[in-house]
């Protein structure tokens, strides 16, 4: 008898074992220039994001994540390999980049782990996937209504209805036909919320009745910084009235407005013919225009995020009502940040905070507490790897990123984690005239070094200068802080082998 008690207590505890160390199912929901001033959860102002907020509330909210390279493939190389843009391959979003699928990818390393795995919606790698047991993605940027996918025997599709639902759509019922004996990776690769912010035909005019207030270096005269002066991406100058605020939009072309159906067009009429009217009024007044830009340019925008939220409300019930919500990961991000005005601009690019950093929420329950609040400097090289530990795959070598998992175990951290983070952008100079740059950020400070047109240092004191307004880099008092920010930099480089930035900055 004793031996039997014996026997069933063993099996239990084995059992129970096993049960401790069952994978969790990953999903990341990944958008494209989304960011945190546009996320309640990140205390915006602007508008309400319940779905995105819910997964912060029931798991983690990352106050400083950031992002390598501030723009859309290039991020999303970074994503898939856990490495900078200078060792993925893939630096810019030229037309010919070519993203190698060939190599090491966290797909393929979840896979070895007996995951299955799944790429849906946006991809914008120009290169099919690879490594995936499932893959449907939009060709290049895709479009808003009736958009093309790509499949997997490399026909292209196209589908019926608004974008963000149908990604949602494919999403799901992939998920409802997948092996239920293995645990899954699932992307869904959002186009929201990309330029030309066409909402859908439910969200126009959401924020109609709002004013929203200008950023207050909106009317920044970029005083001492030489390539934020020669940029291309001011709401004033940059936004074209046909296509980003659909003024005088030609329904019959075979772009953006051409995809309507009958219905969708006779309500996009409708409203942008009062938008334009609108415009008619104030269009002679170069000051009310200008604000009027802005304010149609939010209004677009958010009314576009608004699905965007609503449908990621859509997969966590999902989740919910299948009962995957206890052993699934789901984590929220996008490609990088976005400029909501901020410097008078909208796009990304630059190492200033608003496109440098990206919303990162992550919920895991039974692991990650509600509420928990992370605030390492996190950066998007450490999605592989974290992804990896959370599944307990082991984490290769030459992976660049930090495992994030052991900011949520209560053991101390056996290395430190990071002090500092390290940028690189190249794209240069189409098609905003951003002049490529690199730098260094730590709590206090960032370091900026612009170089290709012009060679240009700039740093800013984060603590006194939130809005990144005063460039400090020939101020008698800072030059010691400089000295250690250059000696940071260069450490950085290093350690990450960026050697055209270390041939530039040891050539200066």
């Amino acid at each position: 008898m004793k031996k039997l008690i014996l026997l069933f207590l063993i099996a239990f505890q084995t059992a129970t074992s096993i049960g401790q160390i069952k994978k969790p199912n990953i999903i990341v929901i990944l958008s494209d220039d989304h960011t945190q001033q546009a996320i309640s959860a990140f205390g915006s102002r602007l508008m309400q994001t319940p779905n995105i907020d819910r997964i912060a509330n029931e798991g983690a909210l990352f106050n400083n994540s950031f992002v390598t390279n501030s723009i859309c493939a290039p991020s999303r190389a970074v994503f898939l390999t856990g490495k900078y843009s200078h060792l993925n391959g893939l630096r810019d979003n030229s037309p010919k980049r070519n993203f190698n699928g060939s190599q090491q990818q966290v797909q393929k390393l979840l896979h070895e782990q007996q995951y299955q795995t799944a790429w849906i919606g946006k991809w914008h790698l120009q290169s099919y996937p690879q490594g995936f047991d499932f893959w449907k993605v939009l060709p290049e940027q895709g479009n808003y209504y009736q958009p093309d996918f790509v499949t997997m025997n490399h026909d292209t599709v196209r589908t019926t209805g608004y974008v963000t639902n149908v990604i949602s759509d494919f999403s799901i019922d992939w998920l409802n036909k997948r092996d239920t004996s293995n645990p899954f990776f699932l992307v869904i690769g959002e186009k929201a919320t990309h330029r030309n912010w066409m909402p859908a035909i439910e969200d126009l005019g959401s924020f109609d009745n709002q004013t929203f207030p200008m950023p207050e270096n909106f009317w920044d005269d970029y005083t001492n910084r030489t390539a934020a002066s020669l940029q291309d991406m001011t709401v004033n100058k940059t936004m074209v009235i046909k296509d980003d605020l659909k003024i005088g939009a030609d329904y019959n072309l075979k772009g953006m407005f051409g995809r309507l159906s009958a219905s969708e067009k006779q309500a996009y009429e409708k409203y942008y013919a009062t938008i334009a009217k609108e415009y008619a009024q104030i269009k002679n007044d170069s000051i009310a225009l200008i604000k009027w830009k802005y304010q149609r340019y939010l209004k677009d925008y958010l009314s576009t995020a608004k699905s965007l939220d609503r449908n990621i409300g859509r997969i966590l019930n999902y989740l919910d009502s299948t009962k995957l919500d206890k052993n699934t990961i789901v984590i929220y991000t996008s490609d990088q940040g976005f400029y909501m005005g901020e410097h008078g601009w909208f796009d990304k690019r630059f190492m200033y905070e608003e496109s440098l950093r990206t919303p990162l929420v992550m919920r895991y329950p039974g692991m990650i507490k509600a509420g928990t609040k992370i605030n390492e400097m996190v950066v998007n090289i450490d999605l592989a790897p974290s992804l990896l530990g959370f599944a307990n795959s082991p984490i290769p070598t030459d992976i660049q990123g930090k495992n994030f998992k052991t900011l949520f175990e209560k053991k101390p951290l056996i290395i430190p984690w990071r002090k500092s983070i390290y940028y690189h952008y190249y794209e240069y100079p189409q098609p905003h005239q951003v002049a490529p740059h690199f730098g260094v950020r730590t709590e206090k400070y960032k370091l900026i070094r612009f170089y290709g047109p012009h060679n240009d240092w700039e740093l800013f004191d984060l603590t006194n200068d939130k809005t990144e307004m005063h460039n400090l880099i020939s101020v008698k008092k800072y030059q010691p802080i400089i000295l250690q920010l250059k000696k940071e930099l260069k450490d950085l480089i290093i350690q990450f082998k960026d050697t055209e930035a270390l041939t530039i900055l040891e050539s200066q």
